[in-house]
């Protein structure tokens, strides 16, 4: 047996997943000669409790056997797999032949006897199975029931049944006992809203000069983003803000007066990482924050940055914590041709357990406000073992914890992220904009790397601003939600994304005026008023993610194929059996990626992944616009990205 998943690239790490996730279990398996075999994995949960479950061959011409298991108990489970001779169905399809051709009949019928007399005598059978096998075993011994009666019996669907789910077993192979993590469902599903607490009920003072929001009038914005359907409000740092180099408006290199600055600048002489700005209210009033929140039903994310203003507490108390040139200033932070002359990045090279010690201490000392998400910054530009280090110590005290990696880079460091422990890592889907680049990106985050990364697609952020949104108006920011919502089990807005927010500054990709440097005051009662608010789409993306448990997984996304360039098609499925309600789930979504254009064509599926033959006709509903329609393999569409951009396609019956 080789190539078994659910696997880590890298041998020294577990796959993860978490609870509910449809898991694929998938092993080669083979033996010589002609005879037939059969797979088991024997799953062992965190418990104790064990079970034992039977693959399906692909029939793929690679000798691979497949079973998908939606494991629910959180913890480390073990599983192994086991290969065996399937003497049952070596002979079923023997006898299938020979006894139709009228070849070793006598024979043919004394072996499946054997067999069946041979099942019967095993203990755990049940009475039923061992009368009907019994009764098998004389009907083929009976040399006056004729051969149509012993055929009768190798094509017996019951007893094919029986075999099936407990098989007569020899050569038995076992292969090595293997872990799959399994965390709470908050790591792998969830629709995040980002926003500012300091600009939620800000206010402009007669003198024009802006009077910070507070932790109190941010709680007044916490029912509108529940109402729009989202589990997890991620802040931006909380801390107190470097005076030092302070950054103004648009980053400019000089703050006036009443600038607040970067919050990602963090510390000064109020304090550190373990404070909260004194403009925002008390450590009191954040928890009573967080409390409010979930009330809503909102989780608290909070930033989690490895990195100090340069009147941080930590600069005068450590240096050795970061990198001093040989003008003897310290080093700040770039990102060329970004130039962040607030920050100084922290050096993990001098003092490694002085700076465990620190981060581990700051992250309980969150934890006990009632933090349990961390979204943390720039986590690539930080060693990965002191994030393995790190993950491993928070998440053995509290497995709850999940940290969200902030990382758009390259397909290895993200992956070494997720091996390291991270839950969930953004990604380069905000770059991904084309029909075809946007199909190469779905087949690898639901397949290749499913077994340790779990991206949150976010649509913009304080920082990204694509040149998709600037330019593609109001069809472009249906068109990202819709892909993100659908395409993966977490994804992320950035505050002002449903008002369109889409002039940037100039030569950059991030919004002009941005709310980094200022605060933002945005009228969200005058949006709804006007009706020029995403919120209602946005809303409804999230009533059809919550309804649909397909859209709640990663995996079980088959990229479908359309005759025009820009029409987008794929569909996510899950079956019955891995559902709490027992019933299979289907979405089908056709996207016009081209936000500048209506378009039409046809659109060719592969209905068999959801069980409908080909060339049956089945029902579609639309869940944006309740539209009903028969399709086939073979289907028109006609996309206007100025109305409706994406069809979210429910599969509700066959004819």
């Amino acid at each position: 047996m080789t190539l078994p998943r659910p696997a880590a690239p890298d041998p020294g790490f577990r796959p993860s997943a978490y609870a509910g996730e449809a898991v694929p279990f998938q092993v080669t398996a083979f033996r010589e000669g002609h005879d037939l075999i059969g797979v088991h994995v024997r799953l062992t949960s965190p418990s104790g409790a064990e079970s034992l479950h039977r693959l399906a061959a692909l029939d793929d011409g690679f000798d691979r056997w497949r079973t998908l298991i939606a494991p629910l108990e959180q913890g480390v489970w073990t599983f192994r797999f086991e290969a065996f001779a399937d003497d049952v169905a070596t002979w079923q399809h023997a006898a299938e032949l020979k006894i139709a051709a009228g070849v070793d009949t006598a024979l043919m019928r004394e072996i499946g006897a054997r067999l069946f007399t041979a099942a019967a005598t095993e203990k755990d059978r049940g009475a039923a199975q061992t009368r009907a096998l019994t009764a098998a075993a004389a009907t083929l011994r009976d040399e006056d029931a004729s051969d149509e009666a012993a055929l009768a019996v190798v094509r017996d669907p019951q007893l094919a049944e029986f075999f099936r789910e407990r098989p007569l077993r020899s050569l038995l192979t076992l292969g090595e006992d293997r872990e799959l993590l399994v965390e709470r469902e908050r790591a792998g599903v969830g629709a995040w809203y980002e926003f500012f607490p300091r600009s939620e009920g800000a206010k402009r003072r007669k003198d024009g000069t802006i009077a910070s929001g507070t932790f109190r009038t941010a709680t007044k914005r916490l029912p509108a983003v529940a109402a729009m359907g989202f589990d997890v409000l991620y802040l931006p740092p909380i801390h107190p803000i470097g005076e030092v180099n302070r950054k103004g408006p648009n980053n400019a290199l000089v703050a006036g007066p009443g600038d607040p600055g970067s919050p990602w600048a963090i510390g000064s002489a109020a304090g550190g990482h373990d404070t909260v700005h004194p403009d925002l209210g008390t450590l009191a009033d954040f928890r009573a924050f967080v409390r409010a929140a979930r009330v809503e039903g909102l989780e608290i994310a909070l930033d989690l940055a490895l990195q100090a203003a340069p009147d941080h507490p930590w600069v005068t108390a450590h240096p050795e914590w970061f990198t001093t040139l040989p003008d003897g200033s310290i080093a700040f932070a770039e990102n060329p041709p970004k130039k962040y002359q607030d920050i100084y990045p922290v050096n993990f090279d001098n003092d490694p357990d002085g700076i465990r010690a620190e981060v581990l201490r700051i992250v309980r000392h969150w934890i006990a406000q009632g933090v349990k998400i961390f979204r943390v910054d720039n986590p690539h530009t930080k060693p990965l073992q002191f994030w393995e280090w790190l993950i491993a110590e928070v998440n053995a005290e509290d497995p709850d914890v999940v940290f969200l990696a902030e990382a758009f880079t390259r397909p290895a460091p993200l992956l070494g992220l997720a091996q390291a422990g991270f839950q969930q890592s953004y990604s380069y889907f905000t770059w991904r904009n084309t029909k075809a680049e946007l199909e190469e990106f779905l087949q690898w985050i639901s397949g290749e790397t499913a077994d340790v990364m779990r991206p949150n697609l976010f649509v913009n952020t304080p920082d990204i601003l694509t040149e998709y949104l600037q330019y593609g108006g109001r069809p472009a920011y249906k068109v990202r939600a819709a892909l993100a919502a659908t395409g993966s089990a977490s994804y992320g807005v950035y505050a002002g994304y449903e008002l369109i927010e889409n002039i940037a500054r100039p030569g950059s990709e991030e919004n002009i005026d941005n709310e980094k440097y200022e605060y933002k005051l945005r009228d969200w009662a005058a949006a709804d008023a006007a009706g020029t608010t995403l919120a209602p789409y946005l809303t409804r993306l999230n009533e059809i993610r919550r309804a649909h448990p397909a859209l709640r997984q990663l995996r079980g996304l088959t990229v479908h194929w359309s005759d025009d360039e820009a029409i987008l098609v794929y569909s996510k499925h899950i079956d019955g059996a891995l559902t709490e309600s027992g019933e299979s789930d289907t979405i089908i979504v056709v996207a016009n990626v081209d936000p500048h254009s209506a378009r039409q064509t046809m659109v060719h599926l592969d209905t068999t992944v959801w069980g409908v033959p080909r060339g049956a006709d089945y029902e579609v509903e639309d869940l944006i616009t309740g539209a009903v329609w028969t399709w086939n393999q073979d289907a028109f569409v006609r996309l206007d990205a100025f109305a409706e951009p994406v069809h979210i396609l429910h599969v509700r019956k066959t004819r």
